[in-house]
């Protein structure tokens, strides 16, 4: 599939017009996913069921949005990207239904079933250590190597508008503009689509304690790293470094802060999207709904809370239930 308008321009910057065509995109090849209403010391809200993708995560959309706007020579050479498995298990998704080769740098910690699902989906996977490697170069390489095109994981224009396609989505469950989205956030990528596709709505993106760069970095009006030796987190999908330009200057004019939630925040959301829900959220997935039941967002039937991805391994999420702190 390719687009009727495809974007060559690899400098485009992205925009509202973009995220409409990438949710006219989306629409054709999966299923609006569910804005389900919650109820929670006395306050309504909804969260988005992002967990229910094909992949498990909203990555898809990005995804599907930059593959399809590939030129047929651009095809032919492959894609190159770089995760820890969302966004890894969403590029050879749309690799394998366009008929394209993807190579995923995945780093050697991550998450066991998001390394299996993206090999089953088609996808080469090429291990780094998170720690002591550079993965945008070794992505970068293979990319020269292969006259491959790179799909980052957030800081792509059509990566942005894609996620944002999930905004048009709400906008049209709704019947209206939300009047606040909490998002989880690691690079930026879907809060920056969220910011163009819902220009009414307040953004707040939550990030895992010590890996609140986004935060830090609205805080101070400029981009900031995470700080050295960050601590560890369960949230395998949000260990982004930074955030981007592309994305920052997005962010920095529609989101007011960020927020942090704790590790047993995150469990605790968990928990209660699986029991009141029914739904199955990894650790990166659940930090919005966290900072919602930790009181750090005022909600109403107006709010928003994506619930993003389900990708979680089968003993860690029985002990997270059992209530294995």
């Amino acid at each position: 599939m390719t687009t009727e308008r495809p974007i060559r321009n690899p400098d485009h910057a992205p925009s509202y017009s973009g995220v409409l065509r990438a949710a006219e995109k989306v629409a054709q090849i999966v299923a609006a996913t569910p804005l389900l209403p919650v109820e929670f010391e006395g306050c309504s809200f909804w969260l988005k069921a992002e967990c229910l993708q094909p992949v498990g995560a909203f990555k898809i959309r990005g995804a599907w949005h930059r593959l399809t706007d590939l030129s047929a020579e651009e095809c032919a050479r492959g894609v190159v990207a770089v995760s820890s498995g969302n966004h890894a298990q969403g590029v050879a998704w749309a690799a394998r239904r366009l008929g394209m080769a993807a190579t995923i740098v995945m780093p050697s910690d991550a998450p066991a079933i998001k390394v299996e699902r993206t090999r089953a989906l088609g996808g080469e996977v090429l291990f780094y250590d998170r720690m002591s490697e550079d993965r945008e170069a070794i992505a970068l390489a293979l990319t020269a190597e292969r006259g491959a095109t790179y799909v980052h994981a957030f800081a792509d224009p059509w990566v942005i508008e894609g996620q944002g396609s999930a905004g048009i989505e709400i906008a049209a469950q709704l019947g209206r503009q939300p009047g606040r989205i909490v998002a989880c956030c690691a690079g930026g990528g879907l809060t920056a689509g969220l910011a163009l596709a819902c220009p009414e709505a307040e953004i707040i993106p939550v990030e895992p304690e010590g890996w609140d760069d986004v935060a830090r970095s609205l805080a101070a009006g400029s981009i900031q790293r995470v700080g050295p030796n960050p601590p560890p987190t369960a949230c395998d999908a949000l260990q982004a470094l930074s955030t981007a330009p592309i994305n920052f200057t997005v962010l920095k004019r529609r989101c007011a802060f960020g927020l942090s939630v704790s590790e047993a925040e995150v469990r605790s959301a968990q928990r209660f999207a699986f029991t009141h829900l029914r739904l199955v959220l990894e650790p990166g997935g659940a930090v919005a709904l966290a900072a919602v039941l930790a009181g750090r967002v005022a909600v109403d039937d107006d709010t928003v809370v994506i619930g993003s991805g389900g990708n979680v391994d089968q003993a860690a999420f029985a002990a997270v239930l059992a209530g294995q702190d």
